[in-house]
């Protein structure tokens, strides 16, 4: 049996990024960009209005105010889009429009409220300082910039600066196709026939999800039988994907074979067992790089495991750097009794108290117990040296969603 540590390094260090693939850029969001985005031209391409107002030689409004307005002629109007044909000269202003090109000889732009129009011209009731309400070519972006790094996580402003660029498609990191297996006799699928000895195979559904959650492709090849002839064929199909993942079979009962499944495939063994708890009995091999995950079939182990090591599994092989769930520090809520040895993940409730946070746990922690994860927003984490811990005492917390970060209010507002 190794530890939560020794397993985790043991995965990872096996794990590499898969291969590179072209994505259109809205397909991209949320995916890790394989290539580095040079700019192409400057960001605007030509100095532009940032007001809608009117384009004029700041030293022309000199003195200006509203009892001493300045009288410009108004020699064409620019709309955005469209380039200017004339040169703003003494005496004179161009009307302009937001984002529209500034004319040569302009060199600021005085908003359309300080001034007021009629047939003469243009009164002007305020200076104009050199270079306002002016948008200067590159101020965003300078030809040949490096705008964005391979390894880049593409959220949407990055996508809004690729349709800037003018790029449509770019390369990212694949995603992984992640086969999984749930295995027992006892198991039927949603709509299968109920009867006392029957349960749904939720693993089927709660690993799928934390597959697509992550940025994996969740290929369910259904329930395997508690025999070695069905199992062997649902791993044979399995083994076309780039993870494999099953659940249940891994301990040492009668009818537990994902172990001599393995073994019969050359599927190598690394380890079968974890000092943890919940998820001890799980087992991680790989044949031809391909990683293989017998997770614990119960739904809180099985859900417990998939977050510790498969997830940031998936996350490495498409290309993340940041691949572990943000940790809080937080005051335990309650006493907590553990067995010495193993490393608990607890399944909790993280509430903001004051600059702070508690985590109280979500009830009774057995691991048939789902709906302790339904009402977790966290996994308090308990190292293995320890075997009781004080209500009142910091502990580290996972946080299992962004929960943490948003709130009802716009708390911003209440300065």
């Amino acid at each position: 049996m190794i530890t939560v540590k020794e397993a985790l390094n043991h995965i990872l260090g096996s794990i590499s990024p898969l291969g590179l693939e072209k994505a259109d850029i809205l397909s991209a969001l949320g995916r890790v960009i394989g290539e580095d985005i040079h700019a192409p031209r400057d960001i605007p391409p030509r100095d532009n209005s940032a007001m809608d107002g009117y384009a004029l030689k700041s030293k022309e409004t000199t003195g200006a105010g509203a009892s001493n307005p300045v009288i410009l002629n108004v020699i064409e109007d620019i709309p955005a889009g469209y380039a200017p044909k004339k040169t703003v000269g003494a005496g004179e202003a161009a009307r302009i429009m937001t984002g529209a090109f500034v004319p040569e000889g302009a060199d600021a732009v005085i908003m359309v409220e300080e001034t007021k129009s009629d047939d003469a011209g243009v009164q002007i009731y305020a200076e104009a300082a050199k270079g306002r309400n002016i948008r200067y070519a590159g101020e965003d972006v300078r030809e040949g910039d490096l705008v964005i790094r391979t390894g880049t996580l593409l959220r949407p402003a990055e996508i809004g600066m690729l349709s800037a660029l003018g790029r449509s498609f770019v390369k990212v990191y694949q995603r992984p196709i992640v086969a999984l297996i749930a295995t027992g006799d006892e198991l039927v699928d949603i709509d299968g026939a109920s009867s006392p000895e029957k349960i749904v195979s939720s693993n089927s559904y709660s690993l799928a999800a934390q597959v697509m959650e992550c940025g994996g492709i969740p290929l369910q090849l259904g329930i395997a039988k508690d025999n070695m002839n069905d199992l062997t064929e649902k791993f044979r199909a399995a083994m076309r994907a780039d993870i494999v993942v099953s659940s249940a079979g891994v301990s040492v009962g009668d009818y537990d074979f994902v172990k001599d499944v393995m073994k019969d495939m050359d599927i190598g063994i690394d380890f079968w067992q974890v000092a943890q708890r919940p998820g001890k009995p799980m087992t991680f091999g790989a044949r031809e790089g391909r990683p293989v995950f017998g997770l614990p079939g119960n739904p809180v182990s099985s859900m417990i495991s998939f977050e510790q090591y498969v997830r940031p599994a998936i996350l490495k092989m498409t290309g993340h750097e940041n691949i572990f769930r943000k940790t809080i520090r937080a005051k335990l809520a309650e006493d907590i009794k553990k067995k010495k040895g193993l490393r608990y993940f607890i399944r909790a409730r993280l509430k903001s108290q004051g600059e702070g946070f508690v985590a109280e746990t979500t009830g009774e922690q057995g691991s048939g117990i789902l709906k302790s994860m339904v009402l977790a927003n966290g996994i308090i984490v308990l190292p293995e040296d320890v075997d009781f811990v004080k209500a009142g005492s910091d502990v580290m917390v996972q946080a299992l969603d962004k929960s943490q970060d948003f709130t009802k209010d716009p708390e911003y507002l209440n300065d």
